[in-house]
């Protein structure tokens, strides 16, 4: 079954939260994520339909440090929806729950396939 497209609201509330996100990460606000040496960026943050849930999507600096980033991220996840329920004008905050984006990681993987001698030679023969 495919994916419902996010509305205008779940996509207002999901950049707002991001925002919010964004500037707490950015300022150092962030208790758990002191002794963490990598940049943090959130990517994207997709809010369910009902707006109770959102997944937040991050990138780090460090891959080998993006579990522990996770964690970290997770553990303030109270913290952050004290937040946006103070910050946004909202029925509920939202659950966060906390995600390693990949898709970079996916691009890289097809650009290395693509770059791969046997298909780049398939590639000039179509």
């Amino acid at each position: 079954m495919a994916d419902k497209e996010p509305s205008q609201r779940q996509l207002r509330v999901g950049q707002e939260i991001k925002k919010i996100l964004a500037g707490e990460i950015e300022r150092g606000l962030v208790r758990n994520l002191e002794g963490i040496d990598a940049l943090v960026t959130i990517m994207e943050v997709r809010v369910a339909p009902d707006l109770k849930y959102a997944n937040v999507y991050f990138i780090t600096s460090v891959n080998e440090k993006n579990e522990e980033v996770r964690e970290a991220l997770q553990l303030a996840a109270n913290h952050f929806r004290k937040l946006i329920g103070a910050r946004m004008e909202l029925r509920y905050a939202p659950e966060l729950n906390f995600r390693i984006d990949t898709s970079f990681a996916e691009v890289a993987k097809m650009e290395r396939l693509l770059r791969d001698p046997k298909v780049a030679q398939d590639l000039k023969k179509a």
